[in-house]
């Protein structure tokens, strides 16, 4: 049997280089300071090419670390071609990835779900993080390894009716970031973050009176999440602390899975 080294226990990410997706807002926000904050090199992706960069340039001034902005439709590949190629060009070599990009519309019913909300639901949230899996993924498997973090939602297995979409996308999110753990091991791990109710940005168009009693009700800890409260889980996966965790679901979800299962 091969020996394996016994890490430190810190999570260090010095000289590490980690591509977030979505990572210009909200928990991918929250993901890349505290990564750079750790001592890793960072590309911060999104859509907004420009919130990107001023994050990148934030993060380098705080940090001292390298920081880059990239503009990346993760829901098209030759966008995520891009993003791929440009992080390499940059770094020469990434380590972790963090599939966090993500998108879940509203629509006033089932019947209103039309093809092209659906099919861009798909894209942004499972197309994207498979198409970004396999370009780095492979090249992580035969460089120096890696791990591949894929950011789920407990929707994927407590589907609601005005997101089914959305939580069909994260389910197979899920599947695809399990079979990654068979497909790139030994050296290459890919887990999942599967976060609940998280108070971002996109929890400002809440009804927060709604909320509050829902989660009075079936969250234990009573409350939605903050970003920082990702950090914990983010940081472990991408740190050699979790150098035997692979093909796992991380629940961080103030205990509502549990509950409402």
């Amino acid at each position: 049997m091969a020996e394996v080294s016994q890490p430190a226990v810190s999570f260090d990410l010095a000289g590490k280089v980690a591509v977030v997706t979505g990572g210009s807002r909200g928990l991918g926000r929250a993901i890349c300071e505290a990564y750079a904050a750790h001592g890793a090199n960072v590309v911060v992706a999104s859509r907004k090419e420009q919130a990107c960069v001023e994050l990148a340039e934030q993060i380098s001034t705080d940090t001292g670390h390298r920081a880059i902005g990239v503009g990346c439709h993760v829901g098209r590949w030759d966008d995520c071609q891009r993003l791929a190629d440009r992080a390499y060009d940059e770094f020469g070599h990434v380590d972790v990835l963090v599939n966090n990009a993500g998108m879940s519309p509203l629509y006033p019913s089932l019947g209103d779900v039309t093809e092209d909300l659906f099919d861009k639901v798909i894209a942004v949230n499972l197309k994207g993080a498979f198409r970004l899996s396999v370009l780095i993924g492979e090249r992580m498997a035969a460089g120096s390894g890696g791990s591949i973090i894929s950011v789920s939602s407990i929707a994927s297995i407590l589907a609601a009716t005005a997101e089914l979409p959305y939580a069909a996308a994260k389910a197979g999110l899920n599947a695809v970031s399990l079979g990654l753990s068979e497909a790139f091991g030994r050296t290459v791990r890919s887990n999942v973050i599967m976060p609940g109710a998280f108070m971002t940005d996109i929890s400002t168009a809440w009804d927060m009176e709604a909320f509050e009693k829902r989660a009075a009700m079936d969250i234990p800890l009573r409350r939605g999440g903050q970003p920082h409260e990702i950090v914990g889980a983010a940081l472990y996966l991408a740190s050699d602390l979790s150098s035997y965790t692979t093909g796992s679901i991380i629940k961080v979800d103030g205990g509502a899975a549990h509950t409402n299962a």
